[in-house]
């Protein structure tokens, strides 16, 4: 027998000859535990022997199995031993940290200086005045939305909840989300899964975003439904109408809310059947040109009885957007926002290869909407929101800096009730209750504790905000501009934003003296009555 044959049986070959030469002896009171232990190994080794679809387990009974426990909790053992503070997975120790100090009202001040190396390249800070400016109230940092067609606008606050929808979150998530946004008067995103009872329940303001699957407004076979839509878009709490084009975490692929996921209670409130994967289409049905998308807008706020409708997208082809800009020249129509989220987003479920390598980062595609805006001579009438990995005080303020009006948040929040990145969101076993339907499992989530730690959450990153606007001399943010955020570029240089990326000029796409010839090259490609480009000038 070979030394390699030997060492891949020997553990298995011991406990079957110890159980069966033990068994005369079992009248000894100390050796049947032992003798029952090496049994119920000695079934698992023949069982891995007879089993099929694991090699390991087959080559290495009993000992195989130890690969699986270990790849089981390697998350775990990563998150809590492993990584440094630094790592981000996709969020850092010290990011999650800083939330979960923030919401439990706890100080998130650090001893001893930065751990960031800042002679890295890429490290970015704001530049601060010899003269501070005096703190400012964080209240007041609110931004009036609603363009010239609207006539309900919405006073919205800089740093609101993003788009989650009930059946990815918990009944309770989505009470302590909402409760906590009443408390902080901010405004809650639906996600695309409709609006729920527990939306309803604590009375806080209400994005509704409208997927392409029309959950809550949407006939029987899916499309969508203009008296369903007006009888829960004209409710009071609901503030403005969010129309979703994309995702930043999956672009192009719609939403998934897998059948285990589905209960009674969804079904109902998206209008779906029970025991199917809910997939929400890639593509909307309501429009297929940039001009049909504004007529689309424009019926959406007739319907809402005059409220703030804007779209939410992550850019993909540069042409598509500037298509919508020139249909909203050719047709008058213009949204009264919109947000830009980034391909950092995160997501409940989506394939891989969507999450890594589809979908522009939020940064360049807020530059790019902010830029084609200016050069439209459109930007101060349509507000910009900005959404994907926003969790701290810089975080909001790097986004204001480069074009954005306010900033959303997501797994921030999620953070702020309890998450703690486990990233088993699409398995429905959250272990902290805020991802599932098990009714058991959200029972941990304590709605009026969590939505406290939500408002906490959100007032004290303001307040932080506060302190940084103050310290660069400002007031208010809507003071911040590129030219205050900056970049290290190697170990000597350093930039401001305004240095390292183009900014148009008011009303230059208008005037065809653009300066940029990618801008240039995007408008030319761009069709009002198409999202494909056009071809004479794309070849």
């Amino acid at each position: 027998m070979s030394l390699s044959l030997l060492s891949r049986y020997a553990f298995f070959a011991a406990c079957v000859i110890f159980t069966l030469a033990s068994l005369p002896f079992l009248q000894h009171d100390w050796l049947w535990p032992i003798t029952a232990v090496t049994g119920v190994l000695s079934l698992i080794g023949i069982f891995d022997l007879l089993q099929s679809p694991h090699a390991v387990r087959r080559n290495y009974p009993i000992l195989g199995n130890i690969r699986y426990l270990v790849e089981g909790i390697r998350p775990e053992i990563r998150q809590y031993l492993l990584e440094s503070d630094s790592d981000a997975l996709p969020f850092s120790r010290s990011q999650r940290s800083l939330v979960y100090s923030r919401a439990k009202n706890e100080t998130a001040d650090k001893p001893f200086g930065t751990l960031i190396d800042v002679y890295q390249s890429g490290f970015e800070f704001i530049g601060h005045s010899m003269r501070p400016a005096p703190l400012s109230d964080p209240s007041s940092f609110r931004v009036i939305v609603g363009g010239p067609q609207c006539t309900q606008p919405y006073s919205a606050s800089v740093f609101n909840i993003s788009a989650m929808s009930f059946g990815s979150l918990s009944a309770n998530a989505i009470r302590a989300l909402n409760q906590g946004a009443k408390l902080g008067n901010f405004a809650h995103d639906t996600g695309e899964g409709s609006i729920s009872a527990y939306h309803r329940e604590n009375g806080g303001d209400l994005t509704w975003e409208l997927g392409s699957g029309y959950f809550g407004c949407r006939t029987a076979d899916g499309r969508f439904d203009p008296e369903r839509f007006a009888a829960q878009a004209q409710t009071p709490q609901v503030r403005m109408i969010e129309i979703k084009m994309s995702q930043g975490a999956k672009p192009g692929h719609g939403g998934i809310l897998p059948k285990h996921k589905v209960t009674k209670e969804i079904a109902e409130t998206r209008g779906i059947m029970m025991g199917e994967d809910c997939i929400s289409p890639s593509r909307h049905s309501a429009f297929s040109t940039p001009i049909e998308l504004m007529h689309f807008i424009q019926q959406l706020r007739e319907l809402s009885g005059g409220k703030p409708v804007g779209f939410k997208f992550c850019l993909g082809h540069p042409w598509e957007f500037m298509g919508i800009a020139k249909a909203m020249l050719e047709t008058g129509i213009l949204p009264d926002f919109i947000v830009v989220d980034g391909k950092e987003g995160g997501t409940g479920a989506a394939p891989v290869e969507f999450t890594d390598h589809i979908g522009v980062p939020m940064r360049e595609g807020l530059l790019f909407v902010h830029n084609t805006l200016v050069g439209l001579n459109l930007r101060d009438k349509i507000k910009l929101g900005a959404s994907g990995k926003i969790v701290s005080a810089f975080d909001i303020a790097s986004v204001l800096a480069i074009g954005a009006d306010w900033a959303n948040s997501a797994r921030g929040f999620m953070f702020a009730i309890g998450c703690i990145q486990s990233q088993s969101c699409h398995t429905n076993k959250c272990p902290t209750g805020v991802a599932t339907q098990d009714t058991l499992r959200q029972r941990a989530l304590v709605v009026p504790d969590k939505a406290q730690r939500v408002f906490n959450f959100h007032r004290n990153t303001l307040k932080a905000l506060a302190e940084m606007l103050a310290a660069a001399g400002l007031d208010h943010p809507s003071q911040l501009s590129a030219k205050h955020l900056v970049r290290r570029m190697s170990a000597t240089e350093i930039k401001l934003f305004s240095q390292l990326h183009v900014f148009l000029k008011p009303g230059e796409l208008l005037t065809g003296e653009v300066n940029g010839e990618f801008y240039s090259r995007m408008w030319q490609m761009a069709r009002a009555d198409s999202f494909e480009p056009n071809e004479v000038v794309a070849a």
